[in-house]
């Protein structure tokens, strides 16, 4: 059986991941050192994950390095903003996850330690190439 499109950022203490669960159904989990955690269905399409991929992968490609945010869909329904921050050979990542929609109210914000630019093009492109059939 084929794996089902995914990434997760982060290390076994502090992660946050977006999974394709069937057809186009996604979930979104996080957990911060298992004190807090989140797990809830994300109202996006594939389509709007491959733009998303494609948005990060341009910012990972760029020569610049420098900081830069993406949210996995623009509007009302974005479940997750990824703002990355240029750290050594690597980014790390302040995560915001909005389970109803773009909500000022309701959300959970964690930060990510640095992960290598390599180690994220590749999780991208792996994401983007699932997805791109």
């Amino acid at each position: 059986m084929m794996e089902l499109p995914r990434i997760r950022l982060g290390s076994d203490d502090v992660w946050v991941e977006l999974a394709r669960t069937d057809g186009d159904t996604w979930q979104v989990t996080a957990d911060w050192c298992s004190w807090l955690t989140a797990d809830f269905t994300a109202d996006v399409s594939a389509a709007e994950v491959v733009d998303f991929a494609a948005r990060v992968l341009s910012h990972l490609r760029a020569p610049s390095g420098g900081r830069f945010s993406v949210v996995v869909t623009p509007g009302r329904s974005n479940p997750m903003t990824l703002k990355a921050e240029p750290v050594g050979d690597g980014f790390a990542f302040f995560v915001r996850l909005t389970p109803n929609g773009d909500d000022g109210v309701c959300h959970l914000q964690m930060e990510i330690d640095p992960i290598a630019t390599l180690e994220l093009r590749e999780a991208f492109d792996a994401l983007h190439a699932a997805l791109v059939v």
